[in-house]
């Protein structure tokens, strides 16, 4: 087995449990904001138009089409009008108070906290991600988890964004480290494995409802366990 002596993580929907923290931040938000008492049917269908349009947004973004600032000025308007609230002014206020509130939440995906204590006196480790940089290190504060990383590159920093190799490249340099020292942990094919391998380094792709796939990688887990045969 390849011996590496660095390890690259992205952070949501891998370590931080993204749609826990979103769902528990945007159940208080309904309720606080009485999205019933203005024409909201209910909350599952609010959440699931949620996760549908922010997964749609975010994927423009991954490809370069829009920028960070179009995800918080429309994500919440479109939310919010399809579910029948037209209220532009009212979607940048409720916006506002989402990205304050959800870097506060500390929900991990099942065995990240295990799998980094087991990992961290091995490996020095790095996260890369193409969140917004003060919501992430928050996100990171309130999990508990900021410790374990020596570096945190997000896309702002680095000046561009996963999958371009340019991230992956940044870090590796940040580290000292060369390609094939490190492996990459994710779980998108496209931004996290495809952009790792494109870089020349080794990819994990966490894929914990075993999506089905015709890509190739160098390994591939359903539960982050899983890594630790090999790692």
């Amino acid at each position: 087995m390849k011996k590496y002596t660095c390890i690259l993580f992205d952070l949501d929907h891998t370590l931080w449990d993204y749609d826990a923290n979103s769902e528990e931040t945007l159940q208080e938000l309904f309720d606080r904001h009485k999205l019933s008492d203005r024409g909201v049917t209910s909350f599952r269908y609010f959440f699931e138009t949620f996760q549908r349009v922010n997964l749609q947004l975010w994927d423009l973004y991954d490809r370069g089409l829009i920028g960070q600032e179009v995800i918080r000025s429309e994500r919440f308007h479109r939310v919010l009008f399809e579910t029948g609230v037209d209220d532009r002014r009212f979607s940048l206020e409720f916006s506002a108070h989402y990205l304050h509130e959800l870097p506060t939440r500390n929900k991990l995906i099942p065995g990240a906290r295990d799998l980094l204590e087991y990992l961290h006196p091995k490996y020095p480790m790095t996260i890369i991600t193409n969140g917004f940089d003060e919501i992430q290190s928050r996100k990171m504060n309130s999990a508990g988890i900021g410790h374990f990383f020596r570096h945190v590159v997000t896309s702002q920093r680095a000046g561009s964004k996963k999958p371009s190799p340019k991230i992956f490249e940044f870090a590796l340099r940040e580290s000292g480290k060369q390609p094939a020292e490190a492996i990459m942990i994710g779980d998108n094919l496209q931004t996290d494995i495809v952009g790792a391998e494109t870089a020349g380094i080794d990819a994990v792709y966490y894929n914990p409802s075993q999506k089905l796939h015709g890509s190739k990688v160098t390994h591939e887990v359903s539960v982050l366990q899983e890594l630790q045969a090999f790692l």
